[in-house]
C-alpha cells in the first residue's frame, strides 16, 4: 500500500525551477527600458529642432560694469571723507576735501604777478610814447646842429668864425645824429615787444592768466566730487593722509549702465551677430524675473589669450582644450532700474540665432556708457576776476573791460 511522502520532503532531483517566468519579466523590463530610452531621445532631438536648435546658452555669465576710479591731480592732506562704501552718490556731489592753505597762497600769488605783468606791459607802450616824443626832440635838435654848422661854415671865409668853433659845430651835429639814431633803435626794441598786441593780449599777461588759471585749478581740485551717479565702493582714504597724484581713493560704480559678460564656447559663436535677442535670469531673482537683453559684441580674444600668462600653445606638452569667448550683452535699462543688479553677479544666458543677418561686428556700443565728465577749466566768475585785475592795472575800467574782451557781455 502506498503511503504519500512526508511534508517535508525534497522535490525529486529530476524537477527544474520556473526560470522561464523570470527570464520572461527581465526581457520584458529590458525591452521597456530601452524603449524609454528611445523615446526619451526622440522626444529630445524633436525638442530641439523646434525649440532648441535656434538658441545657445550658457551659465558662465556675470554681470560687469565701469569703475570710475576716484584719484586727486594735486598733492595734499585730507581734511574730511563724506562718504562710504556701498553709499549711493550723484553726480557733482563731495566726497572728499584736500586742504587748501597751499593753493590758496599759490593763487594770491599768481594774482599779484598777473597784476605786475600788466603794468609792465602797460610801462612798455608809455615807453614807447616817451621815445616817439624823444625821437622828435633828437631830430630838432640835429636840425639845430646842423643849421649853425651850415652858418659857421659860410663865415668860415671871412674869418668871422675859428677853425675851432667849426669842429665843434661838426660835433655838435654829429652827436645830435648819434642821439637821433639810439633814441630810434630804443623805439624799435620797444615796438618789437609790444608789436600787434594791446595790454590784454601781450604775452606777457596771458601767461600770467594761464598762471592764475593753473592755481585756481589746483584749489578746485582740492575738492573731490563725484563724476556720476553710482554707489561707493573699495574707499581705502582716511582723514589726515597725505595723497600724491594719482593715488585711488575709492571707486564710484555706475550701476544703471552694467551689462553682462557671458562666456561661450567657441563652437556656440557660429550663428551669433550683433543685435540678437537675448532673454537672461539672475541666481539674485530668480526665475521668476527674466531680463531682456541684446547681443551688444563678441570680444576679439578669447579670456586665456589676455590672460596675465597666456598659454603657450607651441609647447611640445600641448592639450587642445575648448575655448571661451566673452560676449558682450547690453540689458534693458528699464529692467534695471526695476531690479537692480550688482557688479559679479552669476547670469543664465540664452540667445536666440535665428536672425543671422545682422553683423558681426558693430562700431557702435549697444551698452550704457558713462557720462563724460565735466572739465574743471570752465569758471566764468574766476575769467570775471582775471579781467577784473587786468583792467584794474590797465588803467580802464573793470566793466569796460570785460565788455570788451568778453563777446557775451556786449
Amino acid at each position: 500500500m502506498n503511503q504519500p511522502p512526508p511534508p517535508n520532503s525534497a522535490p525529486p532531483a529530476n524537477s527544474a525551477p520556473p526560470a522561464n517566468g523570470r527570464l520572461r519579466v527581465r526581457k520584458l523590463a529590458f525591452l521597456a527600458l530601452g524603449c524609454a530610452v528611445l523615446a526619451a531621445a526622440a522626444a529630445w532631438t524633436v525638442h530641439w529642432a523646434l525649440v532648441n536648435r535656434d538658441f545657445e546658452s550658457t551659465d558662465d555669465a556675470y554681470v560687469s560694469a565701469h569703475l570710475v576710479q576716484i584719484t586727486s591731480q594735486v598733492p595734499g592732506t585730507v581734511l574730511a571723507v563724506y562718504v562710504d562704501n556701498t553709499q549711493a552718490v550723484k553726480r557733482g556731489q563731495l566726497l572728499a576735501v584736500l586742504d587748501p592753505a597751499d593753493a590758496q597762497v599759490a593763487l594770491a600769488s599768481s594774482e599779484a604777478q598777473l597784476a605786475r605783468a600788466v603794468r609792465d606791459v602797460r610801462g612798455l607802450f608809455a615807453q614807447r610814447d616817451a621815445l616817439r616824443a624823444q625821437i622828435a626832440q633828437r631830430q630838432s635838435d640835429l636840425s639845430r646842429a646842423q643849421a649853425d654848422l651850415e652858418r659857421r661854415e659860410n663865415l668860415l671865409s671871412d674869418g668871422a668864425v675859428s677853425g675851432e668853433e667849426l669842429a665843434h659845430a661838426r660835433d655838435a651835429v654829429a652827436v645830435a645824429r648819434a642821439a637821433l639814431d639810439a633814441a630810434r633803435e630804443q623805439l624799435n626794441a620797444t615796438e618789437a615787444q609790444i608789436q600787434g598786441t594791446t595790454i590784454e593780449n601781450h604775452p606777457q599777461v596771458l601767461n600770467a592768466e594761464a598762471s592764475v588759471r593753473d592755481a585756481a585749478l589746483a584749489l578746485r581740485r582740492t575738492q573731490l566730487r563725484s563724476p556720476v551717479d553710482g554707489i561707493v565702493d573699495q574707499r581705502v582714504v582716511q582723514v589726515g593722509q597725505r595723497i600724491a597724484p594719482g593715488a585711488p581713493l575709492m571707486v564710484v560704480v555706475p550701476l544703471q549702465g552694467v551689462w553682462v559678460d557671458a562666456n561661450f564656447k567657441e563652437v556656440q559663436l557660429r550663428d551669433m551677430r550683433v543685435g540678437q535677442p537675448v532673454t537672461l535670469v539672475a541666481d539674485l531673482y530668480g526665475s521668476e524675473v527674466v531680463f531682456q537683453g541684446k547681443l551688444a559684441g563678441l570680444a576679439a580674444g578669447s579670456g586665456s589669450a589676455f590672460a596675465l600668462l597666456p598659454p603657450q600653445n607651441a609647447t611640445g606638452n600641448w592639450i587642445k582644450i575648448v575655448q571661451r569667448v566673452p560676449v558682450r550683452i547690453a540689458l534693458d535699462p528699464s529692467q534695471l532700474q526695476a531690479h537692480p543688479l550688482r557688479v559679479g553677479l552669476s547670469m543664465n544666458v540664452r540667445v536666440d540665432v535665428h536672425d543671422t543677418s545682422g553683423p558681426l561686428m558693430s562700431d557702435q556700443s549697444l551698452t550704457a556708457t558713462v557720462p563724460e565728465l565735466a572739465s574743471d577749466g570752465d569758471d566764468p566768475a574766476l575769467e570775471a576776476r582775471i579781467h577784473a585785475i587786468v583792467a584794474e592795472n590797465a588803467g580802464h575800467a573793470p566793466a569796460t573791460a570785460v565788455a570788451r574782451r568778453d563777446p557775451a557781455a556786449r
